[in-house]
């Protein structure tokens, strides 16, 4: 079956038979919705019946579904099948908040395998390949999602879970660990150890980095690229839809494909939940319409990107969407201006001498906002010079400035100083009273 880059027939579909096939699985899953508790009273609210739905643009005019709702009917509000038809229960980190747990049925583990497989091979994941996965393997889906797509490959999976950076470089060395998923800041952790222990990389068999489970810039790409001599992927999900396997990259990286036999896309401006035009930035709001166990009508992910169209160089005909660059319910307003924290990555990025490891610190003193950003330099361009680094911290100010629109105060720092992180990276320390 396997074939290179493509896993799935279905991932070329013509973009009419894709249309066609979503509009008879919405259908369906508004029928198996009008069972669960949650959306009978919200469709009773909106006048949603049976045949409600006669297209895919129909979707319109089905309720949103958020966060709140999961927490507060959560699992059993949103169970849509018999309690003994569920196999397993998954949840989010909760790090914006109590997590929310979903539940799966024995096809929604067979259909959440596949989907990951489809991105795990689509960004150069072969049967010959070891893969060691350095995820936490709790209620989180990260692990367990990217277990069962490998193993679905044919390759063979090393279950490192998180943590113990020294055993994962033991690890890929002993076992020679081909492929590595983790989160991008993770990558960075254990590229910095294996300098400290003094690992060269051609020690190491490692080819490919499937990197997700938080946002992250091209340039930070870089940096993983050529720290750790890698090609990395990224992709996109969340444990409300499904876990990872919603979308990924493919070789030509002009954006990560969406499963839309699966789920259906919007993207919506969070404040008036209109469509966005193509390209301009938008909330992701996404429909599962094969998921058995938790179907989901337009859920609100409050993350934040762009979504295209037209057919890729790989074949595929599928919406694509861009890194997630923030989130709707992250975004700092700084002195009345929308900034998130990607854009001040991108900026410090950009600035040689700048390692991707940074925070970024709020105050509001008196009256004023006042933002320092706490930035770690790579060793070779630290400087008992003063001149040099008031130079570098200028270039800087400036880099900041240019992208946010917004002066800041920047604090060099000598590399090892800041927190490193085996799960998310906490980049923001908030200390205003906003409430």
């Amino acid at each position: 079956m396997y074939k290179p880059f493509i896993w799935d027939k279905a991932e070329l579909m013509p973009r009419e038979e894709i249309r066609a096939l979503q509009f008879i699985r919405l259908r369906d899953t508004v029928r198996r919705c009008l069972t669960v508790p949650f959306y009978q009273q919200k469709f009773k609210e909106y006048g949603i019946t049976d045949t409600s739905v006669k297209s895919v643009d129909d979707i319109t005019k089905l309720p949103f579904t958020s966060k709140d709702d999961l927490r507060n009917n959560q699992p059993f509000g949103f169970l849509a099948v018999p309690r003994e038809q569920v196999v397993r229960y998954h949840g989010s980190t909760g790090t914006t908040g109590k997590a929310t747990i979903v539940a799966y049925t024995r096809n929604d583990i067979d259909v959440w395998a596949n989907l990951c497989a489809r991105f795990l091979v689509s960004g150069g994941l072969k049967p010959e390949h070891t893969v060691q996965v350095a995820f936490g393997y709790g209620l989180f889906t990260g692990g367990f999602g990217l277990h069962y797509g490998i193993e679905r490959v044919g390759a063979a999976v090393i279950p490192a879970a998180a943590g113990n950076t020294k055993r994962q470089l033991m690890l890929m060395k002993d076992l020679e660990t081909d492929a590595l998923v983790c989160t991008p800041s993770y990558a960075l952790t254990l590229a910095e150890a294996m300098q400290a222990e003094g690992i060269n990389r051609s020690d190491l068999n490692l080819k490919l980095a499937f990197l997700g489970s938080e946002p992250w810039t091209e340039s930070m790409r870089e940096s993983i690229e050529n720290t750790l001599g890698i090609e990395g992927s990224n992709n996109y999900g969340l444990s409300e839809i499904i876990g990872p396997g919603v979308s990924g990259e493919c070789p030509e990286r002009s954006g990560m494909h969406f499963q839309e036999d699966h789920f259906i896309i919007e993207c919506l401006d969070p404040e008036t939940l209109k469509p966005v035009p193509e390209g301009e930035v938008g909330e992701l709001v996404i429909t599962s319409i094969t998921r058995e166990a938790v179907p989901m009508i337009r859920y609100r992910t409050r993350d934040l990107c762009r979504v295209y169209t037209g057919k890729c160089g790989c074949g595929r005909e599928t919406l694509r969407m861009s890194r997630v660059i923030g989130r709707s319910d992250d975004m700092l307003i700084i002195r009345g201006v929308n900034v998130f924290p990607a854009q001040i990555e991108e900026a410090l990025l950009a600035v040689e001498g700048v390692a991707p490891h940074y925070q970024i610190i709020v105050d509001r003193p008196k009256t004023m906002d006042e933002v320092t950003v706490r930035a770690e330099l790579d060793p070779q361009f630290l400087s008992d010079k003063m001149t040099d680094m008031m130079q570098l911290q200028k270039r800087i100010e400036k880099s900041v400035q240019q992208l946010t629109g917004l002066s800041m105060i920047i604090e060099l720092l000598p590399t090892g100083t800041l927190e490193r992180f085996e799960g998310k990276a906490k980049r923001v320390v908030d200390n205003r009273k906003l409430v």
